[in-house]
């Protein structure tokens, strides 16, 4: 259990590879978690599937960043359909939050008819961004959210994103998993790097295809 945590014990916490996560929305301890491989989407290897490449062209949602922070964690922190369960409880809330307010972390928002429906978040330290969660209310909004992430993360320069651990949905993207040590040092180069997340400028898809 974590009694003292910071926003900047938390930064050198993701700067050595280690997270927090809680066991359930409902338990307010939250613990360190240091995987033996980790989860990367490497951004040049990217990969959008034929038919989600055609809904990205529709344009279905208005795209937003940094805008609506707390209610897209508290979207994440949902239960849904085959997700019980989440592991983001009110301290994981606040210290996130706390990180927002500092300018490192940030979200991707999907928003129909002014309506937020799905969207992600997560950390930003030099040019690492660390995936945290996602969430949707409608059908591809957290997969659109995650390629307008990748446009923004390769247009401004960043050069590892971090996805903790590999799902089968993941994996659909080009997720891979790689040992600590190659982790470990991929990071280090990347938190040296400088990069910055430009919630206010609108980005391009074009450069993922």
């Amino acid at each position: 259990m974590l009694e003292e945590i910071t926003p900047q014990l938390l930064l050198r916490a993701y700067a050595t590879g280690i997270f927090p996560m809680a066991d359930s929305r409902e338990n307010d301890d939250i613990f360190w978690v240091e995987p033996k491989s980790r989860g990367v989407i490497p951004l040049d290897e990217f990969y959008i599937s034929r038919s989600l490449r055609r809904t990205l062209r529709k344009a279905p949602f208005e795209i937003r960043c940094d805008t609506s922070f707390l209610d897209v964690m508290l979207g994440c922190a949902e239960s849904s359909h085959g997700r019980t369960e989440t592991w983001i409880n009110d301290r994981i809330l606040g210290l996130y939050t706390d990180l927002f307010n500092l300018g490192n972390a940030h979200c991707v928002e999907c928003w129909r008819e002014n309506k937020l429906v799905g969207g992600l978040y997560g950390v930003s330290l030099g040019a690492a961004f660390f995936g945290e969660s996602m969430f949707s209310r409608e059908t591809n909004a957290s997969k659109i959210a995650l390629c307008h992430l990748v446009a923004r993360l390769k247009t401004f320069g960043y050069a590892l994103l971090d996805t903790q651990f590999i799902t089968g949905h993941l994996s659909t993207f080009g997720a891979v998993e790689i040992t600590q040590d190659e982790y470990l040092l991929k990071l280090a180069t990347a938190v040296r790097t400088p990069a910055v997340f430009n919630p206010d400028k609108k980005v391009s898809l074009d450069i993922l295809f």
